[in-house]
């Protein structure tokens, strides 16, 4: 793939922002490939991403940093700029069920995801075979009653493999809010419901006793409000009244795989970007 810089940024709207921007990467001959931009109109705010070319501009990534800082204060913008070389590197977290980490992996496997995957971590040691078959490094870290030290030992792997993006998939456990304020927007988790509806513990048995018609998945950014982070992506599928329970169990798990694989992959491009607790997805 072709080595690009992705340039993401938010600001109070105003007019010339676009004109602002293009200038500037206009002067350097920087070739732009992509342009996604929205204005919420409720908040009189702006939002945008491009992709630039890394070979068009006549300088590295540190450079641009510097050049384009007096723009960016002069529109009080939040802005960051990634460099599609450098895959980020994305921890695993599970536990016993193995649908959305195998698909995951798999994707990671053929290509499909572009990220390095240093360690997966676990509560428990049933899935350490299929993450070896990917030559991964498995570090399960039982839970005990005292769930400080378990959690004081993920941090530790955390922070020697340096993660840059933490995925919970079906990790089944809740996070700390040391944990959360530190990888704020950087956790990103599956939820086995269409949020906010059915939030909390075994959200397909509480479907089936509520009679719903349709079931969904969330994917969503980990804050210290259990399911209420800002959401990235969802999706649902529809049931009959012949399915139990277990039956919905077995088809949410599809979708579950679907919306988290979908959800890192934006993540992953630098295509969501958090305006308080909302997500704006340029895809």
């Amino acid at each position: 793939m072709e080595q690009v810089y992705r340039l993401t940024m938010s600001c109070p709207d105003q007019v010339g922002i676009v004109a602002k921007i293009s200038q500037f990467i206009a002067q350097y001959n920087g070739s732009i490939l992509e342009a996604n931009h929205h204005t919420d109109t409720q908040s009189q705010w702006f939002f945008m991403r491009h992709e630039i070319t890394a070979s068009s501009i006549p300088f590295g990534l540190e450079t641009f940093k510097e050049a384009f800082s007096p723009i960016a204060n002069s529109l009080q913008m939040q802005w960051n700029i990634s460099d599609s070389n450098q895959k980020p590197r994305v921890i695993l977290m599970c536990s016993k069920e193995s649908h959305c980490i195998a698909d995951i992996l798999n994707r990671w496997h053929s290509g499909d995801l572009d990220c390095d995957i240093p360690c997966v971590i676990s509560n428990h040691p049933d899935l350490k075979d299929l993450v070896g078959w990917y030559g991964i490094p498995f570090y399960h870290v039982p839970i005990s009653e005292d769930k400080g030290e378990h959690f004081t030992k993920v941090s530790e792997i955390i922070a020697m493999h340096k993660a840059q993006t933490i995925v919970l998939a079906r990790y089944m456990q809740i996070l700390p809010p040391t944990v959360c304020q530190q990888y704020q927007h950087k956790i990103i988790n599956i939820h086995h419901s269409f949020l906010p509806s059915f939030a909390g513990a075994k959200p397909y048995h509480q479907a089936y006793e509520r009679g719903v018609k349709l079931i969904g998945a969330t994917c969503h950014y980990v804050t210290e409000d259990l399911d209420e982070g800002p959401i990235i992506e969802q999706d649902v599928a529809r049931i009959n009244n012949r399915m139990q329970a277990h039956d919905m169990v077995r088809l949410g798990k599809d979708v579950e795989k679907l919306v988290l694989a979908r959800g890192l992959q934006m993540h992953l491009e630098d295509r969501v970007i958090v305006h308080h607790n909302k997500t704006v997805i340029l895809d």
